[in-house]
């Protein structure tokens, strides 16, 4: 017995050690044209080991010593092969592969298969292939609709582009298109009222979305970064298109040498067939377009022998958006089917909304040597926005007849109500925004990079507020609510900085330590901000391609305008930062099923915050109390799995666990659920084509989540009244067919494909739940009746590529 443990020991250690001893197989994938072939997938023949190349065609791949191993390289429209090699243990091997094109696959197919190239080493950040977000099947195809298919992100309005991240409002996000932030309208108050969201996707090139823990080079906000770059292409190209929601264009291209390089991009949304499914009926006038452009010129001097050292780069934007609604009727019922009610309401004049915004942004970057980089940032942003509103509503409230046997079935019984409205506001907001930012890169050698920088940003906000409301009952106006009638200027500058430092550590650079902080002060509370901020990454010498990270981190939030006026209109100018830290420990794990690339990724989070302003959200307006008077926490859990379930076309599953709740210090009540408490997320982003014939594809957006607390408004004490919004459910389906010219058609001069697409928007008619508006009875009980978001809805889509 004793000697049969002795040889089970002495076997595992063989083993164990056999298979501890690894080589690191290095090298490049390109085409007979010498072109680096982007995401071509390396995998070890007999194992779930494997890579894909960046967009350099360069791969790193770590393998078995002291045995024969067989590679397998492979990508889209190219003829696979193979390799057989025996390393010796921590021998480097450097392997050139070229691929030949297989001419039974219709190249010309963009099919954005494989995973898309990440930073494995970073935690928490997600790259998104700009190709995958053009062909995702929503309403009006805004960008930021892709990141309501990933972990920890939450999207419960397809009429909007705002997104919550881990427990977070939408306030709480950054988003940066080439190094220029990006801000969000102050005065919106349903999605409906919202133009188009920032990104253009025709223009963008890369995209970086981090859902905490992110490193000290991005800013101060409590839960997310969105990172986009825009394009700086190498030749002519453009493209339009056209659907029953929206239509865009845009055009790049550059001059020999990209001495010059430009991309400009127009879009308009036409919501107004998509917004009579509303709950509310009447005469709808959204017009809401933009129009942004990006150039760049090398200033490099012809006689230097560094291509492109010194780029000045230009973006411009300008959105220009119109809401006008005429409201006419709306009936809901609610209820359960034992007991259901249903508001009846008609309604006379009419709301007015208007967003205007200017942006230009100027970026310098000067490479002084192979180790030294800068990066000048000078930006402006100018917004101006009314809300006219003036409404006089009617509306009853009755009992439904749900017996099925009754000849009054579905009819209205038992009035319980008789009442009436009247709103009105005029309020007016112009708001400039400068920004100056400096950033600079020092990369001594290979196992380290320094960056740091600093920034100056200066606010000029003016407000003017007038609004009023009432209600009736019975002929009886019970007083005047919400009056505001102030004026109201806000002049203050930040200042900032931050610097940070990254090391690959050990002898075989397995781990990469990142670690920083930023600096941030506010001139109106005179706060002075420091956030220490820390991330490890760790690939162990395993078989399995595992890594594992750890992120530890100060985040705080300066207050902007919004957090200092409460419900009043006052605003409380010794409000401080929401602070919080962040913790993080997940894993990466790249492994090969059906001979393809997959990534199985894993989150477990807690942030602690404190300095809590409290917020009420009503649709996408956040209200808040303007007080640091609470304590609150997100704890939860995101999986994501990513790969090839279909060849040469990337889909993903994602589950996100969240639980976020607050505690307002002076009501006893203790920890509630936040606004944005949504328990439980699940995303599907599932793209398919026929075996033989990729130009017919098909495209699955599903989104699921559990109900969203909400509460009666007004009074604190109702916090603790908490009720739940019904499931949210959201199925979108795209099917779609490419037409691609070949050399031999006459058209192949002037165009390269036709794309027409047909979508099934909301294709199992769910009603969604959006917001609630409380009415009362007569015996003074209030109801909650909840506003729908849209329904089911067909949109065709053409694309065409020049």
């Amino acid at each position: 017995m004793r000697n049969g443990y002795t040889l089970l020991l002495f076997f595992l250690f063989f083993y164990t050690t056999t298979w501890a001893q690894t080589a690191l197989v290095r090298g490049k994938v390109t085409d007979k044209q010498a072109e680096p072939l982007e995401l071509a997938s390396i995998g070890v023949e007999g194992t779930s080991r494997g890579t894909v190349t960046n967009a350099r065609g360069e791969f790193e791949l770590r393998v078995a010593a002291g045995r024969e191993v067989t590679l397998i390289f492979a990508h889209v429209g190219y003829k696979r092969q193979t390799f057989l090699i025996r390393p010796r243990a921590e021998e480097l091997l450097t392997l050139d592969v070229v691929l030949e094109e297989d001419p039974q696959y219709l190249k010309a197919v963009e099919i954005a298969g494989t995973q898309y190239e990440e930073k494995r080493d970073e935690v928490s950040v997600t790259k998104i292939n700009p190709r995958t977000a053009k062909e995702l099947p929503s309403a009006f195809g805004d960008f930021t609709k892709i990141l309501a298919t990933l972990p920890g992100v939450i999207s419960n309005n397809e009429l909007s582009a705002e997104y919550s991240v881990r427990g977070g409002n939408f306030d709480e996000n950054l988003v940066y298109v080439n190094d220029i932030q990006v801000y969000r309208p102050f005065l919106v108050r349903a999605g409906q009222q919202e133009g188009l969201s920032f990104v253009n996707p025709d223009l963008v090139t890369d995209v970086e979305f981090s859902a905490g823990g992110w490193q000290p080079r991005y800013g101060d906000k409590l839960s997310s970064v969105l990172n986009i770059r825009y394009k700086e292409p190498t030749k002519f190209a453009a493209s339009a298109s056209l659907s029953l929601l929206s239509s865009t264009a845009h055009v790049e291209g550059a001059t020999p040498e990209r001495r010059f390089t430009y991309v400009i991009g127009a879009r308009q949304k036409s919501a107004r067939y998509l917004f009579n499914t509303l709950a509310v009926q009447g005469d709808y006038f959204p017009r809401f377009y933009d129009v942004q452009s990006y150039f760049t010129w090398d200033l490099t001097s012809r006689k230097s022998q560094q291509n492109r050292r010194t780029v000045l780069g230009l973006l411009t934007s300008f959105a220009r958006n119109r809401y006008e609604l005429d409201p006419k009727s709306q009936q809901t019922t609610f209820g359960t089917i034992r007991l259901a009610r249903r508001l009846t309401a008609a309604f006379d004049g009419q709301e007015t909304y208007g967003y205007d915004t200017y942006q230009t942004g100027l970026r310098l970057s000067h490479r002084f040597s192979e180790k030294v980089r800068s990066d000048m940032v000078a930006a402006v942003v100018r917004t101006q926005e009314r809300e006219n509103v003036e409404i006089e509503g009617f509306y009853r409230l009755s009992e439904v007849n749900t017996n099925t046997a009754d000849p009054d079935f579905n009819q209205n019984v038992n009035e319980r109500d008789v009442a009436g409205s009247y709103s009105y506001s005029r309020n007016a907001l112009q708001a400039t925004i400068f920004q100056a930012t400096s950033r600079n890169y020092y990369f001594p050698n290979e196992r380290h990079a320094v960056e740091w920088g600093g920034g100056y940003d200066r606010e000029m906000i003016d407000d003017r507020l007038y609004e009023y409301y009432f209600k009736d009952s019975a002929e009886y106006v019970r007083g005047i609510n919400g009056f505001l009638n102030d004026t109201i200027t806000l002049n203050s500058f930040r200042l900032r900085g931050y610097a940070q430092h990254s090391m690959q550590l050990g002898a075989e650079k397995r781990s990469r330590l990142t670690y920083g902080a930023r600096l941030n002060y506010w001139s109106v509370n005179q706060e002075l901000l420091v956030s220490p901020r820390v991330q490890y990454s760790f690939e162990p010498a395993w078989q399995r391609d595992f890594v594992f990270k750890l992120a530890v981190g100060a985040y705080h939030q300066p207050p902007f305008y919004r957090e200092l006026r409460d419900s009043s209109g006052v605003l409380n100018l010794n409000l401080k930062a929401q602070r919080s830290i962040h913790f993080i420990v997940g894993s990466d794990y790249n492994f090969l099923a059906w001979g393809r690339p997959f990534k199985f990724t894993s989150e477990v989070y807690y942030k602690n915050m404190w300095n809590v302003v409290p917020y009420d959200v009503d649709n996408v307006r956040i209200r808040y109390f303007a007080e640091n008077n609470a304590v609150a926490y997100a704890a939860g859990a995101d999986f994501r799995v990513s790969g090839e379930f279909v060849r040469g076309a990337e889909s993903w599953f994602t589950l996100s666990l969240l639980s976020t709740k607050e505690n307002i210090l002076d009501d006893t009540l203790g920890y509630l659920r936040r606004p944005t408490d949504q328990r439980v997320t699940a995303a599907i982003m599932f793209r398919d084509h026929l075996p033989n014939n990729p130009t017919v594809r098909m495209f699955l957006n599903l989104v699921f989540g559990s109900g969203l607390p909400y509460r009666p408004p007004g009074d604190p004490r109702y916090r603790n009244l908490i009720q739940r919004t019904p499931l949210y459910r959201r199925v979108d389906i795209g099917f779609s067919k490419i037409f691609i010219f070949d050399e031999a058609t006459t058209l192949s001069n002037y165009m390269e494909s036709i794309w027409i697409g047909l979508e099934l928007l909301n294709a199992i008619g769910a009603q969604n739940v959006i917001s609630y508006q409380w009415v009362r009875d007569l015996d003074n009980r209030q109801y909650a009746v909840p506003n729908t978001l849209s329904a089911r809805y067909l949109n065709l889509r053409l694309v065409a590529r020049f």
